[in-house]
């Protein structure tokens, strides 16, 4: 049974901190992608961040790896690695935690391997960089490592090219490549966009059983609710670059307290009596357009019959506690505590 947090972890126990993040495109605009953005993974347990596409998240986590595009730049805010401020570190010291504190998964796996160099060299390439193992030593230990992600013949394999892996065999390599630093901290970002669902259980299998086996913490990015629920400790909903609703996977699944959970849920995972998906009427740029109240308020459905629509104009609530690890950041909830 997947352990659940009933609260956020103490600082001690705190492998990832993030803390009124914002970072901001060099657009006409100057859109703020990440907003205030406060988030936690504690030591050894899965953390999903989850949001429609252009909601932040992987800007997020581009700037927990100090990987942002040369457009975007960080304004303000905090991020502690084991302890470690990232913010401002330079690009050497930052190369030195990617790796061997901290390691990520992108999307599109084949994509990100290089072409050029065998499986072996790729794999191999964390070790000597931040295990202190020479060269000779890390190529030696490649084979092992494949075989540990379950690659089948595991020293044919190390002696070929991108090309010639299937989308779920590229992604192992990238697994077996990400954490043969021993990184206490593993970034997914949609590890499994492209994969069919048998491969994709697969990988999600083996990202547990790391996860587990080496008390690994992941923050794992995704739209998809379905591997949410199946993989996650704690939950983290992102909307136009703030946290929107934070806790634990049962209660989050079982009692969503902000109408964007809500949304995500039934565009997710329900369908409409004439057999197509809900979709959640408007769109994000609605909301990142507004500079005061409620930034979901164009798209919610419910303010007006709880008769909060005044509330949500005004002003924009905080995370507020509704239960004990769960905090929503919509005025229903504050509205129904102050009733009762």
């Amino acid at each position: 049974m997947r352990r659940q947090r009933d609260e956020t972890p103490e600082r001690g126990d705190t492998v990832l901190r993030v803390e009124g993040l914002r970072v901001e495109f060099n657009d006409a605009a100057h859109t703020h992608a990440v907003d205030g953005l406060d988030l936690t993974v504690g030591r050894g347990e899965i953390v999903a961040l989850v949001g429609e596409s252009g909601s932040g998240k992987s800007v997020t986590a581009r700037s927990v790896m100090g990987l942002l595009p040369s457009e975007a730049r960080i304004t303000a805010g905090s991020i502690v690695l084991e302890g470690q401020e990232v913010v401002g570190l330079s690009p050497r010291r930052m190369n030195r935690m990617r790796g061997s504190q901290v390691a990520m998964l992108f999307q599109q796996p084949k994509a990100m391997l290089d072409p050029t160099a065998t499986v072996r060299d790729q794999v191999a390439e964390p070790l000597w960089l931040h295990r202190g193992l020479t060269r000779r030593q890390a190529r030696t230990r490649v084979a092992a490592l494949l075989k540990d992600v379950g690659i089948p013949e595991p020293e044919r394999r190390a002696a070929g090219y991108a090309h010639q892996l299937s989308g779920g065999m590229a992604q192992r390599v990238m697994i077996a490549a990400a954490l043969s630093g021993e990184p206490g901290l593993l970034i997914a970002d949609e590890p499994t966009t492209a994969l069919d669902v048998t491969v994709q259980a697969q990988i999600l299998r083996l990202l547990r059983h790391k996860q587990r086996e080496a008390g690994l913490s992941v923050l794992l990015i995704t739209h998809d609710l379905g591997i949410v629920a199946s993989i996650a400790d704690r939950v983290a909903v992102m909307y136009a670059g703030r946290i929107v609703e934070d806790g634990t996977t049962t209660d989050i699944f079982a009692r969503p307290q902000h109408p964007y959970t809500q949304a995500l849920m039934r565009a997710s995972l329900l369908h409409s009596d004439h057999g197509s998906l809900y979709s959640i009427p408007g769109s994000a740029a609605q909301s990142r357009a507004l500079d005061h109240g409620c930034r979901f308020r164009p798209r919610c459905s419910v303010a007006e019959g709880l008769g909060i629509a005044k509330s949500c104009e005004d002003s924009e609530p905080t995370l507020h506690a509704c239960g004990a690890g769960h905090r929503s950041r919509c005025w229903a909830p504050v509205r129904e505590e102050a009733s009762a």
